[in-house]
């Protein structure tokens, strides 16, 4: 435990010239519930040599289009995935797919690959794909890219705080995917400029988080504008009640598919830190950062103002940090991301909702500087850590 200026096993941390601080935000207005701080508290599990994942499946087993096939070996695509091993075949045969698994584990290609077979098949394919956030949109349209890149395939990348002119020449060329969050793709079908009756293929990705973010209202009415006919994608780390609802009214004797095999948090390193006022928490996250272990952190704050002065705080300090937050527009968030992807920034301080579904290797720290409103919450803020078997830390603040 992190505790009165001492770092276990560590040496004393020593503090510094008394300057102003503060400590980064306060809470949001949100109803929040109690968390025990105990629960912060778990040493990481000591990894245990799992028997090497044998796909079933070689890229060139699947019945994927040659020029699509060739584009996933240029990108150094070797062996499928868990769930890219069971999904595609099953949807390269047209059967609707439920696809449990977290973030990591490979599934826009397992959604993307046959849906993208099926376009170079049929010209008049196209493609609604739901998610929760515009970071996530952006991953997911970076991909399709990549995967679709010297080929005629248009895509309209439809979320919040992104330029609407730019959205509505993109939907003017009536593009065979359509990428975006629920709040902005309801905009454009109620001005005209989004129709989904020809759609005939349906991805709701990070299902849980559009349940967690309010969402999930308008993704059952976007849902209702596409055809009966079509082909469903729903993927999700875990399938509650209202998921399980929304799947028996729109999916088609889906086949599901899961790959999840532990707890996300089973190897994150997770402990407290206790600090008696803002200076000393100020003075604690300063001396943990000059940290040589400490050398990609994710630093979560309930509040985009708190979340700003923080960052401009560590900046003003000399460390490299960026910020994430919903204040920023989506240029600004894509900018700082990529400044982290690439460890161009150490830091990136982040509220939930801007970091929800993000995908970001080699994080080694998450510093909780303000408690999550819940704990499902915190598992979401822990899992950035610790991904693809890797060991990872976890640090949440406590008074």
């Amino acid at each position: 435990m992190y505790s009165n200026g001492k770092i276990r096993g560590n040496r004393r941390v020593s503090g510094f010239g008394r300057r102003n601080g503060g400590n980064g935000g306060g809470r949001s207005g949100g109803r929040s519930s109690y968390i025990n701080p105990n629960v912060y508290v778990n040493k990481a599990t000591e990894a245990v040599a799992e028997e090497a994942f044998q796909p079933i499946h070689s890229f060139s087993d699947f019945a994927l289009n040659p020029a699509i096939l060739e584009r996933v070996i240029r990108r150094g695509y070797v062996q499928p995935t868990p769930i890219q091993d069971q999904a595609i075949p099953a949807a390269l045969e047209g059967r609707d797919v439920i696809g449990i698994a977290e973030t990591g584990t490979g599934k826009t290609a397992a959604f993307l690959l046959p849906i993208l077979t099926k376009m170079s098949a049929s010209r008049g394919e196209r493609a609604l794909i739901i998610v929760p956030t515009r970071e996530l949109a952006v991953q997911i349209e970076e991909e399709l890219r990549a995967f679709a890149a010297g080929l005629p395939i248009y895509s309209a990348l439809c979320i919040g705080g992104g330029s609407m002119f730019t959205q509505l020449r993109a939907l003017e060329r009536r593009p065979q995917f359509i990428i975006g969050t629920p709040g902005r793709l309801k905009d454009h079908i109620n001005r005209g400029s989004l129709r989904l009756n020809d759609v005939r293929n349906l991805v709701v990705d990070e299902a849980d988080r559009l349940v967690e973010m309010g969402f999930i209202t308008d993704t059952r009415l976007l849902i209702s504008y596409l055809p009966k006919d079509r082909q469903s994608f729903f993927f999700s780390a875990t399938i509650g009640p209202e998921i399980r609802h929304l799947i028996d009214a729109f999916m088609n004797n889906p086949e599901t598919i899961s790959v999840k095999k532990r707890d996300t948090s089973a190897n994150i390193d997770q402990d407290v830190v206790r600090y008696t006022d803002p200076f000393h928490k100020l003075t604690l996250l300063h001396e943990m950062l000059i940290r040589e272990e400490f050398k990609k952190v994710l630093i979560f704050g309930r509040t985009k103002h708190g979340v700003q002065k923080l960052a401009d705080i560590l900046s003003e300090r000399g460390f490299s940090a960026v910020a994430i937050h919903g204040n920023k527009n989506q240029g600004q968030r894509q900018r700082a991301l990529q400044e982290f992807k690439q460890d161009r920034a150490q830091i990136m301080v982040a509220t939930d909702v801007a970091a929800r579904g993000l995908d970001i290797p080699d994080v080694t720290h998450v510093i909780n500087y303000e408690a999550p409103e819940n704990y499902s919450d915190y598992i979401h803020r822990i899992g950035r850590t610790g991904r693809a078997n890797k060991k990872g830390s976890a640090l949440t603040f406590v008074k």
